[in-house]
């Protein structure tokens, strides 16, 4: 028997939607990043969709991610070292209010962090 994927191991889309929610909640409390999203050109309903998409598809599920790549998403926004660890640490905090797994935890920090090219310093 195959191991369950990532997505199924998070718990489907549903708890991957609260997640993100979550994790959207704690940028808009974040004193380092809450600042950026003052100016985005996307609802918070818009980049919930789109990140549940991208999780979901980049874990294992069945969703097709059909927003821009993390280059061109980020690019000209000159995000710094600072933000992007404030960043990690809004999503860890969400993955723990979900009663995520450690194993799982690391694994999306590891996804995250495998971003970073595409994100900081552009």
């Amino acid at each position: 028997m195959s191991e369950a994927t990532l997505y199924e191991r998070l718990g489907g889309e549903e708890k991957i939607r609260a997640i993100v929610t979550d994790i959207m909640v704690n940028h808009h409390n974040n004193p380092t990043i809450s600042p950026r999203y003052a100016h985005t050109k996307k609802s918070d309903a818009e980049i919930i969709d789109l990140v549940t998409d991208l999780i979901g598809s980049g874990t294992g599920g069945p969703q097709t991610y059909q927003g821009m790549d993390m280059r061109t998403t980020h690019q000209g926004m000159n995000i710094n070292e600072t933000e992007f660890v404030a960043v990690l640490d809004d999503i860890l905090a969400a993955l723990t209010k979900h009663g995520v797994g450690e194993r799982e935890k690391m694994e999306m920090l590891a996804i995250a962090y495998g971003m970073k090219g595409d994100i900081v310093h552009l």
